[in-house]
């Protein structure tokens, strides 16, 4: 599993981004393929899930991932939600793209197969959250509503939050059309800090645009940590969807609070 210098020395916390390697799964889900809504074998997406918990020393229904529908649904995990029955929990997991939590020995993660996985820690407050964002969550902000969602809530301020920007397609090889590119201007990024054009062809720049976001939002930059690991030119490492399709594997960025 990966982790990152910047969040390395919080020992009151576990981080991680899984890779492709040590699971059960087959074909384009080889192996450890982490999430149950990208078509694998049920059976093996468990078991895969149980490695991962048996290295964390978590139990498995304290493994929290939601149902991702590239949009800027926000979940806090807490001891009310482990009160819900398992058909309430899918519910109130779908449609989620952000997760946060100060509950201990919880690890709340995304799934992620070339868009951008996020990771945040708070060291003052002890709280920790996760966001996936393709371009349409990047473009809709979610990294800067997630900063926002942990102000309001736990009266964060944004220059004590550390966030990763983890592995993802980088923007040597992220093709995307006109209309993309629009999208991201109409709502007020920097283009020239996003945007390559090559042989008319737009390349765009998700791990600055969200960098973008959450300098913004009033993280500091020596508190954000781009990991500069391209999925797609590192399929063997990781899930790429751009290179296997939609049904395929993903890897897990996860994180929780430990003491």
């Amino acid at each position: 599993m990966i982790t990152y210098k910047l969040l390395e020395k919080y020992k009151e916390i576990a981080h991680f981004c899984t890779d492709r390697e040590g699971g059960a799964s087959m074909g384009n889900y080889a192996s450890l393929n982490m999430s149950p809504f990208s078509g694998d074998n049920p059976e093996h997406v468990n078991r895969n899930q149980e490695i991962l918990c048996d290295q964390l020393g978590i139990k498995h229904d304290k493994l929290i991932i939601p149902y991702q529908t590239h949009g800027t649904g926000i979940r806090e995990i807490n001891d009310n939600f482990f009160q819900l029955t398992s058909e309430e929990k899918s519910t109130a997991l779908h449609g989620i793209d952000a997760l946060y939590t100060q509950t201990p020995h919880v690890c709340i993660g995304v799934t992620t197969a070339d868009c951008v996985p996020l990771q945040f820690y708070d060291p003052v407050q002890k709280v920790v959250a996760v966001a996936h964002a393709g371009w349409r969550g990047t473009c809709a902000q979610i990294a800067g509503k997630t900063i926002q969602t942990l102000t309001d809530k736990f009266n964060c301020n944004p220059v004590d939050i550390r966030v990763v920007i983890g592995p993802s397609i980088s923007a040597n090889v992220y093709e995307v059309g006109k209309e993309v590119v629009t999208n991201f201007e109409t709502v007020g990024f920097d283009l020239g800090g996003i945007v390559t054009i090559q042989n008319q062809t737009y390349y765009l720049d998700l791990w600055k645009a969200n960098q973008q976001s959450l300098l913004k939002a009033g993280v500091l930059n020596q508190h954000i940590e781009i990991a500069g690991m391209c999925t797609y030119s590192e399929n063997e490492r990781f899930f790429s969807a751009r290179r296997l399709g939609i049904k395929s594997g993903r890897m897990l960025s996860g994180i929780m609070v430990i003491g």
